[in-house]
């Protein structure tokens, strides 16, 4: 009987390991034995410069605005760099670069917090063209940057009023959807009746629309002309506009607690910084509604 001739032909692969390890025809490598003699490969090089940052960047850090809000700039050509505007999004600038703002040249530093316990008779602003005396002239001292407060306090309010370089934080922090909470005591010129009292917590209808409060209540061991009210509301004297819709005239106004910060150790008309824990704190603000 003629033998078959299996010459040229390839025996099936008992082995469904190493079957399934060559198919798509590849063969799984060995992984490699150690050896201290060999050279380690550099790791790839990347494009990042340390030394450079994103305009918008550069732009909040100098307490201008929120980084969104330098790209809005950016586009409507209002930021030049070394004398060139520039709207391109996502361009980069060294920190020696000449980097303007409608013509003002900006000094990006590092963020600076710096907490006043406002008295009367200063409004909040940075400039007045009255010659009104404002807060920037209380914390003058405190930094060689430029500062500015985060919100207002109208000129007869006293109380917490904190100031930054940063205009991320700054945003947030008047930003109505974080709903930062707010503190006043609030002394009137007759006692709050018990009817406004419930009137309040249930909230007011303004002429610009409905105001709720977090809480008001009585101080406790003071006549019942002075409440505290926490709102997170932060429209233009509102706290003033509650109780005049009732007929009260506010005769002081004190700001005690902005954001989980106090007046604690801190007498009327001095400024603090703020510590490196109270910095994380504000940046962990959470979202509220307004």
């Amino acid at each position: 009987m003629a033998k078959s001739d299996d010459k040229g032909k390839r025996k099936p692969n008992s082995n469904p390991k190493k079957s399934a390890a060559t198919q798509g025809g590849f063969k799984k490598k060995p992984f490699p034995k150690h050896n201290p003699n060999r050279k380690r490969s550099a790791p790839p090089k990347t494009n990042t410069n340390p030394d450079e940052v994103r305009l918008n960047k550069y732009i909040a850090n100098a307490g201008v605005c929120s980084r969104r809000e330098a790209d809005v700039y950016i586009a409507a050509g209002s930021v030049t760099v070394n004398g060139k505007v520039v709207s391109e999004m996502g361009y980069k600038v060294k920190r020696t670069d000449d980097v303007r703002y409608d013509g003002r040249r900006l000094n990006p530093e590092k963020k600076e917090y710096v907490l006043l316990n406002k008295p009367k008779g200063f409004i909040t602003t940075t400039n007045d063209e009255k010659g009104r005396r404002t807060v920037m002239e209380l914390v003058s001292s405190a930094s060689n940057n430029r500062l500015y407060p985060v919100g207002r306090l109208d000129r007869a309010t006293t109380g917490l009023l904190l100031f930054t370089n940063d205009g991320d934080m700054a945003k947030k922090l008047t930003h109505p959807k974080f709903g930062v909470r707010k503190i006043y005591h609030v002394v009137l010129d007759k006692n709050l009746t018990a009817a406004d009292l419930k009137q309040i917590q249930g909230g007011l209808e303004l002429e610009d629309g409905a105001v709720n409060v977090d809480e008001v209540a009585y101080i406790q061991g003071a006549p019942k002309r002075e409440v505290g009210i926490e709102i997170h509301s932060g429209r233009n004297r509102i706290v003033r506009r509650i109780f005049e819709h009732l007929g009260y005239t506010v005769t002081k106004l004190d700001r005690v607690v902005f954001a989980g910060l106090t007046k604690k150790d801190l007498p009327r008309g001095h400024w603090r910084n703020l510590t490196p824990q109270e910095v994380i704190n504000l940046g962990n603000v959470k979202i509220g509604e307004e």
